[in-house]
């Protein structure tokens, strides 16, 4: 039988405005999951957001975010854990934050903990469970991307990287409605549990390639040194690039950056699929709107080249508020949604 969530609706409610602040899109969706998965997933994704702001604020001393972001997975991973030895450093991290919404998180991040902390053990262990890779590979980040231009050495670290920060959400969300959604989809648990791996992986690769940009002008490269090396370019003269409007360097790693568009197109279209197979209406829109929404990023960044990390990508609110109009008119069948990700994938789109 499902397990009923100790966790009152209303609670998560109240962080719905918070949600939306942080990220708009991972809102939407989780304003349409069923109430009884609604609550962990909203809690683990306000926690995981909140250490990974720590983890990406470089304006704070490398040694002091490793020494807070390790503070605040003390007290995520422990079933009493609270903030009260690290409350003076996290109240001056906030005032640090010139976004509202991530000095309102952050602000907010000890009513967070609670809410973990009112969930069933069950559920308790299972978010703990996903905020242990995915924290893990935030220190990893900060501890890798110290001064100066860092990369990733090897095609390995990427794939361990892309699992360890998004990857291990698939299978949590999995395990998540099979615990309480019962006989929720048409396919057995372990094979969703694999695609949702492989989805997961497909969206964090996504961030990275329309991300690139910014990353690279941050002293961070996430394409691996050895696949850069082999066409002849290193990670400073990509930064370069970037900096001064150089197109030279970017359409040199072209191949690698059409490799990448492919292999994320495969795992997204493992997200279609996941979500295909699900009974629920609202858990098939919840579960493939990234996966539209990614395939959707994916042509933008297509039709743009390497000189994509140049400007920034992302698909118009516009578009998304009519994607969600036909998606309900046409009753969100999975018929509509594989034709949604055909259209959204083709490079002329509206």
């Amino acid at each position: 039988m499902p397990e009923t969530d100790f966790l009152p609706s209303a609670s998560v409610q109240l962080y719905l405005p918070l949600l939306r602040g942080v990220s708009r899109s991972f809102y939407l969706s989780i304003r349409l999951l069923p109430q009884a998965v609604r609550a962990p997933i909203a809690v683990g994704y306000l926690l995981a957001r909140a250490t990974d702001t720590v983890a990406d604020t470089t304006a704070l001393p490398q040694a002091e975010r490793l020494t807070l972001l390790q503070s605040l997975w003390a007290a995520i991973a422990s079933p009493t854990g609270d903030l009260n030895a690290s409350a003076k450093q996290l109240a001056e991290f906030a005032q640090q934050q010139t976004a509202p919404h991530e000095q309102a998180l952050m602000r907010t991040l000890p009513q967070c903990l609670k809410l973990l902390q009112g969930l069933s053990n069950a559920d308790q262990a299972s978010v703990r469970w996903v905020l242990g890779p995915i924290t893990q590979g935030q220190l990893l980040d900060v501890t890798r991307f110290g001064q100066g231009m860092q990369a990733l050495q090897t095609e390995q670290e990427l794939t361990d990287y892309t699992w360890q920060v998004a990857g291990c959400v698939g299978e949590f969300w999995t395990e998540l409605c099979a615990r309480h959604l019962g006989n929720f989809a048409t396919l057995p648990t372990d094979a969703l549990r694999e695609m949702g791996r492989r989805y997961g992986m497909g969206l964090q690769r996504l961030n990275i390639l329309r991300d690139a940009g910014a990353d690279l002008a941050a002293g961070r490269c996430y394409l691996p040194q050895d696949r850069l090396a082999a066409l002849g370019v290193s990670p400073a003269q990509l930064a370069q690039a970037v900096k001064l409007g150089d197109s030279a360097p970017l359409l040199r790693v072209a191949p690698l950056f059409n490799d990448y568009l492919d292999l994320t197109q495969a795992q997204l279209l493992d997200g279609l699929q996941y979500s295909c197979a699900l009974h629920s209406r609202r858990l098939r829109v919840a579960s493939a709107l990234p996966a539209l929404i990614g395939t959707r990023t994916l042509a933008l960044l297509r039709q743009a080249g390497p000189l994509a990390w140049q400007q920034r990508i992302k698909m118009p609110r516009h578009e998304i508020r009519a994607l969600l109009w036909r998606l309900f008119w046409r009753g969100a069948s999975p018929y509509a949604l594989a034709q949604e990700f055909v259209r959204l994938s083709a490079p002329a789109a509206p």
